[in-house]
């Protein structure tokens, strides 16, 4: 059955390429959420405080990669202790975050935090909230990775 969840994890170039790469994984789309303007451009996010994540909408089936699975895999490419920032991306659209649609994968999503936090000596800091607004990257930023192979990435690949 297929199934959507949003993850942020940094910039969202490389982890679009990391779900792309997962099998289960049906699509990929990169976008902003949970900010409190409507359908802000990538300037804006970056430069005028619109409160959005940059995050990539996972769409997925579930048969074949459940969710925790998913979560495990998204658990392995950031630094869950580090707030506003991963790899040399700082700044609050670059938070860590799992945004859900079904309070069933909350559920989910919250005891994979929690059982994340275990591993740690520090707190947990990635979001796990009902997802309350996506909208689309602008073209260019889709499958940025595979356009542009040179491109940053704070996620490393052994291609």
């Amino acid at each position: 059955m297929k199934k959507t969840i949003y993850l942020a994890g940094g910039c969202f170039w490389g982890c679009q390429k990391y779900f792309d790469r997962l099998p289960g994984v049906v699509e990929t789309q990169v976008g902003y959420a949970n900010g409190h303007t409507e359908a802000p451009t990538y300037e804006q996010v970056k430069h005028e405080n619109t409160g959005h994540a940059e995050t990539v909408r996972v769409v997925y089936d579930d048969a074949v990669l459940p969710l925790r699975d998913l979560l495990s895999a998204y658990g392995r490419v950031i630094d869950p202790t580090t707030k506003d920032r991963q790899g040399g991306d700082v700044g609050h659209q670059y938070r860590t975050g799992i945004y859900y649609e079904e309070e069933a994968d909350g559920q989910i999503a919250r005891d994979f935090l929690k059982d994340l936090g275990a591993q740690y000596d520090q707190p947990i800091v990635v979001e796990a909230e009902k997802l309350t607004q996506f909208f689309p990257a602008e073209e260019y930023h889709q499958k940025y990775l595979e356009k542009n192979p040179g491109g940053y990435c704070h996620i490393h690949f052994d291609d």
